[in-house]
Formats: structure tokens, C-alpha cells, sequence
């Protein structure tokens, strides 16, 4: 089994490694590629993966290259993290949406629309690619901002999924407060990517009893601390929102913080240096304890869960992936993508049957999946127009003045990516 890892010289991929050599019995690779134009980086990361790889005993090879055709020629699979313009592109999203008021982040708003514009085009080359070296094999996607990417590559019928560790995540810290195994824990999740609830945590499975408002009488104070929003908004809400809707709850608190300290941008990059030196070791084997800091916890389980699934037809029997609507959500479009739980298999995957959803959560998600239809138009078909309505449509912005001020701003700071510019 051949599994290529495009943006394999991320700072992320040990924590990857280390989860396919963990559990190999549940994903057993003979061959892992690791591509990225960025080569010192690569070789760097690559080094690192084989020496992890050794010391737990995978019997597998690690192979580095830039060819991006010969990665992906006869793999079954090829995960998707890369980022188009590196921490210095980032750091701009989340600093120019700022002079406007708005908050700066690199996956909503409209940083989050930058990032869109400079990842699609470049994500539909990859998995065309990908398409004519092996029509049969799936395109796992963990390339922000997923519910975009996921759905540019669904519209031009690649097989394909998008991933996000917030659900698993959140199901490890509720297993830990309930001192159970996260195995046992089923979550209602429901949403868009980066836009989602728990809107029940059951145990044994999707019919098991609900233990949300336990969880919420006993252990609030530390689920409100973990996604810096008061305690008292989460007994009125009656659920747990995902920590990116922070930046919905708390807009102009969060803008606040954001003027007044370094990016989250700046502060990975210094991370990376400082991970890139702890890689260049000879003597490292093993991911060191700062990768956790750098985001992206249990991205290796849920990747192995998912890839096992859909490769073996084992793993999880139900898993939170990124998706096509199909009706799950009736008041969505159908080729609509949503972050639910599904059963996932080697024909893909099918959602579950989601409860009725409070309009307080329907009517957010309806207007971002407004949004989302024109970025994705404007990812594919550019044009300040186009790039003017999805801004002037997202609910973090939704003022003429700063549409405008906001597209000229997009534009100038992402020139160079954008060809139609």
C-alpha cells in the first residue's frame, strides 16, 4: 500500500509519521512519499520520518521527492497539507483584515478568502494529477480551509474527502473529563469545517444515552476556558461549539486581542526554526514535545482512522469527515459540503441521520455556505467582483465599505498568486 503525503515538508508530518508507525497493524503502508517543492525542508522532515519509522520498528520505506508526478504515480491514497505561500502569506491574512475592523485568521473571513483564492487552483492541479496517475485512488484533504478545497474538488468529481481534527479533539478531552476511552464517546457533530457543535456526547454510539449536560454541569469551567467563551454561553446554548466559532461569539473581542499581539502566524513561524533545528538532529527519532504547540493534535489518528476506511473498509465504523450534503442538511444545497458523521468505506462516505438543527446554528451555517459558493466561484473564475460578493456575503465582515476596502487589500497583498490579478 502506497500513501503519498503532498506538503510532506511540513513541520506537521512527524506527527504523521509517528502515527502510521504506531498503528500500522490498522494501516499497514509498504511505501510512504513525501513531496514538496521546498527541498532542504523535505530532506530535513524526510530524515526525521525514516529515523522514526526505524526506532518503532514500521517496516516500511519513506521515500523523498520534489517530482510531484512520480510521487503520486501508484499511490492509493494522497493526503493534502500544504500551504500555498508558507507563514509569510499567512501572516499577511492575518494582519490586513484588521485595519477594516475584522478579524484576522487564516481560514474565515477574509483572510480565510485569501487563502481560498491561492489553494484551489493549486490544489484541482494536484488531484487532476492525481487523477491521471491512478483514477482509483482518494484524495484526502487537510489543506485549509477544508470546506472550500473539499468542495472545488468534489464539483470536478474527484474522489475525495476532507478531514479536521477538531471533532477528535474534542472527543479525546471529553473522554479524558469522563475518565473513559474516547473509543466509547460518540459525537453529535454537526456543521461546517471550522463552523461546528457537539450537540450531544453519547456513549457507545449514535443511539447511546447523552452525556452532554453532565459533562456541561461538571466540567463547564474547563470546556468554557478550553474555547475562551464564558461558561454561562454554553448552558444557554445547551452544546459545545467548536473554538472556531469564537471568532463568530466574540468578533470584536477577538480583534482587540489581535491588535494588540503577535500574529499566531509569527508565532508558528518562530515555532517551525525552532522545530526545523530539533529535526535537523541526527539523534532525534521521535517528535519532540514542542510539535504539540504547533496545532493539529491527533491529525495522525484521525488521518490513519480515515485512510484505513477507505483503503481497507476497517477503522472506526463512524467517523466526522468532510462531505457532500446529499440532503443531510435540508437546508443546504446538496452539493453543499458539511462536517458530520458518516460511515465511511472503500465507496465512500454516507452521513448519518442528523436531528433536527436549532435555527440559531441553521441560519449561521446557511449564510456560510453562502459564502463559500462564492469563493469557491471566485477561487476558479477570479475577477474583483466575484472576490467583492463573497466578502460582502460572509457574516464576520457584511459592510460594503469594508467589502471594498477588504478586496483591494486581498488583491494587492496576494498578486502574485492570483493570475487573473
Amino acid at each position: 500500500m502506497k500513501l503519498t503525503v503532498v506538503g510532506g515538508g511540513s513541520t506537521y508530518t512527524p506527527e504523521l509519521v509517528d502515527g502510521f508507525a504506531r498503528l500500522r497493524d490498522t494501516l499497514p503502508l509498504t511505501e510512504l512519499v513525501l513531496t514538496d517543492p521546498a527541498t532542504d525542508r523535505l530532506e530535513t522532515v524526510g530524515a526525521l520520518s525514516r529515523r522514526i519509522f526505524a526506532r518503532l520498528g514500521h517496516p516500511g520505506t519513506i521515500t523523498t521527492t520534489a517530482d510531484l508526478d512520480a510521487a503520486v504515480d501508484g499511490a492509493d491514497a494522497v493526503l493534502l497539507q500544504l500551504r500555498v505561500g508558507g507563514q509569510a502569506a499567512r501572516r499577511q491574512d492575518e494582519t490586513w483584515p484588521l485595519e477594516c475592523g475584522c478579524v484576522g485568521q487564516e481560514t474565515t473571513g477574509a483572510g480565510g478568502l485569501a487563502k481560498a483564492l491561492r489553494t484551489v487552483p493549486v490544489v484541482l492541479d494536484i488531484a487532476d494529477r492525481v487523477r491521471r496517475a491512478n483514477p482509483d485512488a482518494w484524495i484526502i484533504d487537510f489543506t485549509n480551509p477544508v470546506g472550500i478545497v473539499t468542495r472545488a474538488l468534489l464539483r470536478a468529481g474527484h474522489k475525495a474527502l476532507g478531514l479536521c481534527n477538531v471533532a477528535i479533539g474534542l472527543q479525546r478531552k471529553f473522554a479524558a473529563l469522563l475518565d473513559t476511552e474516547p473509543a466509547d464517546l460518540h459525537l453529535d457533530h454537526v456543521g461546517l469545517n471550522h463552523l461546528t457543535w457537539e450537540t450531544a456526547v453519547r456513549r457507545g454510539g449514535p443511539d447511546g444515552e447523552d452525556l452532554l449536560p453532565g459533562l456541561l454541569a461538571d466540567h463547564g469551567d474547563t470546556i468554557a476556558a478550553d474555547l475562551r467563551l464564558p461558561r454561562p454561553l454554553l448552558h444557554r446554548l445547551g452544546l459545545v461549539p467548536s473554538y472556531y466559532l469564537r471568532y463568530f461569539y466574540a468578533h470584536d473581542e477577538v480583534v482587540r486581542e489581535q491588535r494588540t499581539k503577535p500574529s499566531r502566524a509569527a508565532e508558528v513561524a518562530d515555532m517551525e526554526r525552532r522545530l526545523l533545528a530539533l529535526y535537523a538532529d541526527p539523534d532525534l527519532a521521535e517528535k519532540p514535545a514542542l510539535l504539540a504547540q504547533r496545532g493539529g493534535a491527533y491529525y495522525s489518528e484521525a488521518a490513519v482512522d480515515l485512510a484505513a476506511a477507505l483503503l481497507r473498509g476497517t477503522g472506526s465504523p463512524h467517523q466526522v469527515v468532510n462531505t457532500r450534503n446529499n440532503g443531510t442538511l435540508p437546508f443546504l444545497p446538496d452539493d453543499a459540503v458539511v462536517e458530520v458523521q458518516a460511515s465511511v468505506g472503500p465507496k465512500g462516505a454516507t452521513p448519518l441521520p442528523v436531528a433536527p438543527v436549532d435555527p440559531l446554528l441553521a441560519g449561521l451555517m446557511a449564510n456560510v455556505t453562502a459564502y463559500e459558493d462564492l469563493a469557491l466561484e471566485a477561487a476558479l473564475h477570479g475577477t474583483r467582483e466575484r472576490v467583492f460578493r463573497a466578502l460582502l456575503a460572509h457574516p464576520l465582515i457584511g459592510q460594503y465599505a469594508y467589502a471594498d476596502r477588504l478586496t483591494d487589500e486581498l488583491v494587492a497583498h496576494n498578486r502574485e498568486f492570483l493570475t487573473w490579478a
